[in-house]
């Protein structure tokens, strides 16, 4: 069964290796792709199996990694690292379309604590390969090596703290400063990044629920816009057709428009409901897969430890796409 150690524990008995690419076998390659520095990036990422033996079937690739210069060597240049021309962008997509075709691949590194440049490592495509960054679909020949793409898409004042809050603590630098280094990327970020977004799948956008008052540290809802370029899971009895007595469900499906005015699918996940209707949902959604288990503990977790439903519920979604992806892959072909 395609859950087999996808979650298992990392002490479990019995465990050993798995989840290495055999020959001929195809790679799956999911994207969880943020707006610039959308810093929830991640914790979708983390949508991939967890537990030991999860880690050893996924392989992990941070697109930002192909940057063409380092920190020192950006301070003197008329662009930022949003920009094209500060990226390998043509070895991103070499590499990209080797994972695919189940090749290994010598990846370049960029340390995001120092800013540098270092020894480039070797990466091996194992049955899973999920590219996170912010040029991942900057062009055609990288958006073809992937099954399934996803757009985090979070409010800018969401963004903005986000990355002030990450920059501060793992980077060192003063609110200020990442405030104003955010004003210079804007042009950059409107230019390269957000058009993204209409090569995406799915577009998940975290934030506060509109025109709701709701407790202090209430967790943010998700919104899923469902695009019909894939298939996505039968929802058919996950999400409440009617609540009784007036109360929120846990989620719900609505038909809205996109950007460019063609409806879409648009899945509400709400934080304000009851963890236990949340449960509820997140238990419907794990037996789709089949499993006989329960959905594991690992899912949900914020990079401060904390478990949110909306984010829990958003990564089985993007689990069913990584396990949909090798279920419809012909014998004998690869692809990411």
């Amino acid at each position: 069964m395609a859950l087999d150690g996808l979650f298992a524990d990392d002490e479990a008995p019995g465990d050993g290796p798995v989840g290495q690419a055999r020959h001929g076998q195809r790679e799956h390659l999911a994207l969880p792709l943020g707006q610039a520095e959308a810093r929830a990036r991640p914790e979708l990422a983390a949508a991939q199996p967890c537990g030991r033996r999860g880690a050893e079937r996924c392989t992990a690739v941070c697109a930002d990694d192909y940057h063409a210069y380092d920190r020192a060597e950006r301070r003197d240049l008329p662009f930022t690292p949003l920009h094209p021309a500060c990226n390998y962008v043509q070895i991103m997509e070499q590499h990209l379309q080797l994972l695919a075709m189940g090749q290994p691949i010598l990846k370049p590194v960029y340390d995001h604590h120092t800013g540098r440049l270092t020894r480039p490592v070797l990466v091996e495509p194992r049955e899973f390969v999920i590219v996170e960054g912010l040029l991942p679909l900057h062009t055609k020949l990288a958006r073809a090596c992937f099954d399934a793409t996803v757009y985090l898409d979070p409010p800018e004042e969401i963004r903005h703290a986000w990355k002030v809050r990450r920059d501060t603590a793992e980077r060192g630098y003063r609110p200020e400063q990442v405030l104003a280094e955010l004003n210079r990327r804007e042009p950059e970020s409107a230019a390269f990044i957000r058009p993204q977004r209409t090569f995406a799948d799915i577009v998940i956008r975290f934030a506060p629920l509109t025109g709701r008052v709701v407790p202090l540290g209430t967790p943010l809802s998700a919104e899923l816009l469902l695009r019909p370029t894939i298939r996505h899971p039968d929802l058919d009895g996950v999400v409440p057709e009617g609540i009784a007595g007036g109360s929120r469900p846990a989620i719900h499906l609505k038909l809205a428009r996109d950007a460019d005015g063609r409806p879409v699918d648009a899945l509400h996940v709400h934080g304000d409901a009851a963890r236990e209707d949340s449960m509820v949902v997140e238990k419907a959604i794990w037996s789709r897969f089949g499993a006989d288990a329960e959905p594991p503990a690992c899912l949900g977790r914020t990079a401060e430890g904390q478990r949110t439903e909306p984010l829990a519920i958003t990564q089985l979604l993007l689990v069913y796409h990584l396990l949909d992806a090798s279920r419809l892959v012909p014998a004998g072909y690869t692809r990411a």
